[in-house]
């Protein structure tokens, strides 16, 4: 696909401005960050847009975390005013605002940018996120090492389900590396691809809304994660569905109303998608 340099910047505007359509008309709270994209780098000028649905599921520790401080909020007498340096409660939120356990509509843009470079644009429910790649191919195998940069983006605050814990004042920032390895077979019919990711963001709540005058509280979260990427695509010419599950361990350290915290265990953040490459 493509031509020349200045044939091809008008097709990356608007491929890149059908990206920022779609995700500023789609908002909801939770859901994962998945990447959604095979090894190889799109060629220069290349657009691809894409639109699905993503998630982010704490299992293990990290649903027990959650359930507890729920069921602690469910007792007589105790969700409108949750005590202070409650660390029990504050697992339980610190998981909701930094794994954001949820479904969320997906929708990205990508460009090729030449030399092998590739730059995108994503939606993902609980953050928007840029990143830029470079792929290495030999024949039909390719390596790709990318740098990434997010900002968490909440919406309805009741969606966290526990008193106290406003996800849609929450602030924050993070940075990720993913590297993956795949294959495509002839002319990209099929695309399949496996990699690592390791990250870190931090999250913020400096003023969280309570329920009528409870007192209020603040939330500060770091977290590092690390973990496995797999996914697949096919399809035909310019269309293709695409299919991807990211496996991370999470370490959650932060505090909320006074207590200080820390959390560790496995989040599953599977995906799928319709891509649309010209």
């Amino acid at each position: 696909m493509g031509g020349g340099h200045a044939a091809n910047h008008p097709r990356c505007l608007r491929g890149l401005a059908l990206a920022s359509a779609l995700a500023v008309g789609e908002l909801a709270c939770g859901g994962g960050a998945p990447l959604l994209y095979p090894a190889r780098a799109l060629g220069a000028g290349d657009v691809r847009v894409s639109g699905g649905t993503s998630g982010s599921l704490a299992v293990g520790s990290l649903a027990s975390d959650v359930a507890s401080a729920r069921s602690e909020a469910s007792e007589p007498g105790v969700g409108r005013a949750i005590p202070a340096r409650d660390a029990t409660y504050a697992k339980g939120a610190l998981v909701l605002a930094s794994v954001a356990p949820g479904m969320a509509p997906y929708a990205a843009g990508r460009v090729g940018v030449g030399s092998r470079f590739e730059a995108g644009l994503t939606y993902t429910g609980r953050a928007g996120h840029v990143d830029i790649r470079r792929s290495f191919d030999w024949n039909d195998v390719s390596l790709s090492i990318g740098l990434g940069a997010e900002v968490p983006i909440y919406g309805d605050p009741d969606t966290s389900t526990l008193p106290q814990v406003d996800l849609a004042s929450v602030r924050g920032y993070g940075v990720d590396v993913p590297v993956l390895v795949g294959w495509r077979s002839v002319a990209s019919a099929y695309m399949v691809w496996v990699g690592a990711r390791v990250g870190w963001d931090h999250v913020d709540i400096g003023s969280v809304a309570t329920a009528d005058d409870a007192p209020a509280a603040a939330l500060s979260a770091n977290r590092f994660f690390g973990g496995g990427v797999a996914g697949l695509a096919g399809g035909f010419r310019h269309v293709h569905v695409a299919l991807e599950l990211d496996v991370a361990y999470d370490a959650v350290d932060g505090t909320f109303d006074g207590a200080h915290v820390t959390v560790q265990g496995v989040s599953l953040a599977p995906a799928g998608a319709m891509w649309w490459t010209f």
